[in-house]
């Protein structure tokens, strides 16, 4: 059944996120207040080299104190779409220029509050252009082998979702030759 909205006002507003309170009503139940974060959407590669594995970043995330490993991924800024906006933070976080983007997968990690949707793309190979412009990102950058990658999500080395939902997601349906 779909929930009707009848309004929805804006707690919080920032550049990166904003949190707004809907009055929603569940056909033939309840009429209630639910809270919605608004996000930008976000763009991930999945840069996989048959010979090296997939380009990941090894990274600390402050928020839950864990260390992981992820694959490049941003925000889509306002005046790009998806595929630049993947192919900018992979050259920005690793100094590697993804070949053709393809589209693998696109979701709504928390839809049940959120409208942040993630789009996933793969692709064969990877050009090295030199350092990343951004060098905060990751503690380090490797290509790792398909293997280690099973052993690092059976592992629980993948703590951000997105990597984690995008690399079990690329293992599911087969990595590109």
């Amino acid at each position: 059944m779909e929930w009707i909205t009848h309004e929805e006002r804006s707690l919080y507003e920032s550049p990166w996120v904003s949190l707004g309170l809907a009055d929603v009503e569940v056909p033939g139940g309840p009429r209630f207040d639910h809270h919605v974060v608004h996000m930008s959407p976000a763009a991930a590669v999945i840069a996989h080299d048959p010979g090296r594995g997939v380009l990941m970043l090894w990274r600390h995330r402050f928020i839950t104190d864990t260390w992981g490993w992820e694959i490049p991924a941003g925000r889509v800024e306002a005046d790009e779409d998806v595929e630049e906006a993947a192919r900018r933070e992979a050259v920005e976080e690793t100094g590697w220029a993804p070949n053709e983007l393809v589209p693998l997968v696109k979701f709504f990690p928390v839809n049940g509050i959120s409208d942040h949707e993630f789009h996933i793309f793969v692709t064969n190979g990877a050009t090295h252009l030199g350092e990343p412009s951004d060098p905060s990102e990751a503690d380090r950058i490797e290509w790792v082998p398909v293997d280690e990658l099973r052993r690092a999500l059976a592992a629980g080395e993948v703590h951000d979702g997105l990597t984690l939902t995008s690399l079990c997601y690329l293992l599911a349906i087969g990595v590109p030759a």
